[in-house]
């Protein structure tokens, strides 16, 4: 899988402006929205991207300087993406407390992205807010009666009986 170019689908998927930057190797993914600004930087090892995060996060602020002070109130939303495929158990926990140094840029690290759902979890921070109901296995009804105590129990079977809102309304104004 290419990182750089995967980083760029998912990261346009969930709204943002994506280019690489060519002026390092490989090419750092630049994007941005309305309220955040970042870069993802692909490493061939786990022991490169230790060794050369700093270096790397230093040219790609320096380069993009002049517009990261034009962007306001988005410059404190600059996040560096540090990734690199290669699975190295012994240096996983170092490459994640990067994520810890908040110098310069909001940071996350990790190493063994093999597929894009690892990728996609990774970028997960930077997408929007998603929360998936667990209703699969859960009677809607039931869940409705437990969360719906101050409800009239006959408006309450009204609604889940189908019945007309206005007579369901009807029954909401009715003194009890």
């Amino acid at each position: 899988m290419d990182i750089g170019t995967q980083s760029e689908i998912i990261l346009r998927e969930v709204g943002y402006e994506t280019w690489p930057w060519t002026g390092t190797s490989p090419p750092v993914i630049c994007f941005e929205s309305a309220t955040v600004i970042g870069f993802v930087h692909v490493f061939g090892t786990a022991r490169e991207l230790l060794d050369t995060w700093e270096a790397a996060q230093q040219r790609v602020l320096a380069r993009h300087a002049p517009a990261l002070r034009a962007a306001g109130t988005k410059a404190w939303n600059v996040y560096s993406v540090f990734l690199t495929s290669e699975f190295a158990q012994s240096l996983q926990r170092q490459v994640e407390k990067l994520e810890e140094n908040f110098a310069l840029t909001r940071k996350i690290a990790r190493t063994a992205i093999q597929t894009t759902e690892d990728l996609t979890n990774v970028l997960m921070p930077l997408g929007p807010i998603k929360a998936r109901p667990l209703l699969e296995h859960t009677d809607i009804a039931d869940r409705l009666r437990v969360r719906a105590k101050d409800i009239p129990v006959e408006a309450l079977t009204a609604f889940l009986a189908n019945q007309r809102p206005e007579d369901v309304a009807e029954i909401l104004g009715s003194p009890a």
